[in-house]
């Protein structure tokens, strides 16, 4: 069955889904994305994710195209159409077409695009579900609190990942703190046995799954601090892993070529995916 592509109010093709030249996207990077993640047919964290998306609209003064009920509906269709009930969702928000100049053009409609594919389930354990890190220095611009869609620093890192034979870029500014991986937010377990993650500030993603794990940590009695933590302590971590909507709750068991710890899933890690599992298969039962 051909992939269905959402573009501007009509359902296509994706392999004949297209924009126009002058999409203000494709030629500043003038626009914001969102992904969300479904399970059985259901949104999860669905109102953190309407939440953020909100946000980073007002944030770059974008106007929404649509109400958010009926942003939830054309979801639901595109999913339908895909015939995908488990799967990411992409959602990419621009400031539509106008000839090329840098200030913002007179009120021009927002362009609306969205594509689904299909992503298993995360697994019920942790044995094969962890990863390798990077270190990198944080290149990006001043406003990561913002979901832009400007990401060829998180392109670049992750490629550097890659090629070093890792799944993450874990980045740190110019003083040595970490800010976050180049698409996932970033926890320690230090020595002192303390859950640590950064404070939100606008050199990090508010991630969906970060804020909704919190209530995970303190049911499971935890020590937190939301905090920053240098790359020193993140070297010497006990337990280090990182979270996004499409790497769930995920273990990081090397780092620059070293293991973290014993080098597997730790128990803190370990708990708070058990809780993300159980969250998952709640929001989307009944379906």
């Amino acid at each position: 069955m051909a992939r269905i592509a959402y573009v501007n109010g009509r359902y296509v093709k994706l392999a004949e889904a297209s924009v126009n030249i002058e999409d203000r996207g494709y030629q500043f990077g003038d626009g914001i994305y969102e992904v969300f993640y479904a399970y059985h047919g259901r949104l999860i964290d669905e109102a953190l994710h309407f939440a953020r998306l909100t946000r980073s609209r007002g944030e770059i003064g974008l106007a929404a195209p649509m109400s958010d009920a009926a942003l939830r509906v054309v979801i639901q269709e595109l999913m339908r159409r895909n015939r995908v009930g488990t799967g990411l969702i992409y959602l990419q928000l621009t400031r539509g077409v106008a000839p090329r100049d840098h200030a913002f053009p007179a009120a021009r409609r927002p362009a609306l695009t969205m594509t689904v594919r299909p992503k298993p389930a995360p697994p019920e354990g942790l044995a094969g579900w962890h990863a390798a890190a990077i270190t990198l220095p944080d290149e990006r611009w001043g406003r990561c609190d913002i979901k832009s869609i400007n990401l060829l620093p998180n392109a670049l890192a992750r490629e550097a990942a890659k090629q070093a034979g890792a799944l993450e870029a874990i980045l740190f500014d110019t003083t040595g703190m970490v800010t976050e991986g180049a698409s996932s937010s970033i926890w320690i377990v230090g020595a002192d046995n303390v859950l640590r993650t950064r404070a939100l500030d606008q050199r990090v993603l508010p991630g969906c799954t970060r804020a909704a794990l919190l209530a995970d940590v303190a049911a499971e009695g935890v020590t937190f601090r939301e905090e920053g933590f240098s790359v020193e302590a993140l070297r010497g971590a006990r337990e280090v892993f990182m979270t996004s909507a499409t790497s769930f709750v995920k273990p990081i068991t090397r780092l620059d070529g070293a293991p973290v710890g014993n080098g597997a899933p730790g128990l803190v890690a370990s708990r708070l995916y058990t809780r993300y599992l159980a969250r998952l298969k709640e929001q989307g039962a009944d379906v």
